[in-house]
């Protein structure tokens, strides 16, 4: 068998060189327009990425600083310190040694609320008051009832006193 000579034919050679020539000019159109194409698609994806990447860095700043405000936060609904103050030391005529030796007995017996949640610190107001004013201070051969005057409960505990002398 034999391949017919469509060479010769001029009909046919001017086929072959259209579907030539319009493969070239298809081939040449399809790489215009699949770069352009491609050239937009990596534009969209940089300014995808860009916007990712300012995403992700604030969402990592928004993180820290939720992070800070938490740790914050329970700085300030738990007890830090705690503070007493007396009132009337001037009328017992107490030097600030023995003020200094009231006010650090009443502080170590207030050193558990420390670090411990605001909320069961108030739940407890009255207990406080009870275990200051049902201890007796002893000073220079003489016993001082405390009476609790003021309780602020914030993260410092602010706790005013006034003494009495005990009848026993």
């Amino acid at each position: 068998m034999r391949i017919p000579p469509y060479y010769k034919k001029p009909s046919w050679q001017r086929f072959f060189a259209g579907v030539a020539v319009g493969a070239l000019v298809s081939w040449g159109f399809f790489l215009y327009s699949f770069g352009y194409y491609q050239e937009k698609q990596v534009n969209i994806i940089s300014t995808q990425q860009e916007t990712i990447n300012q995403l992700k860095n604030d969402i990592q700043i928004w993180q820290r600083d939720y992070k800070e405000l938490n740790k914050r936060n329970l700085e300030l609904l738990t007890v830090q310190d705690v503070k007493i103050e007396i009132r009337n030391a001037e009328k017992y005529k107490l030097d600030k040694l023995m003020v200094y030796s009231i006010k650090n007995t009443i502080k170590n017996d207030l050193a558990d609320l420390i670090a411990k949640d605001i909320d069961s610190v108030v739940k407890t107001r009255h207990l406080i008051a009870k275990t200051i004013e049902n201890r007796k201070y002893k000073i220079d051969d003489k016993e001082y009832n405390a009476t609790v005057v003021e309780l602020v409960i914030t993260p410092t505990i602010i706790v005013e006193v006034e003494l009495k002398l005990s009848k026993s």
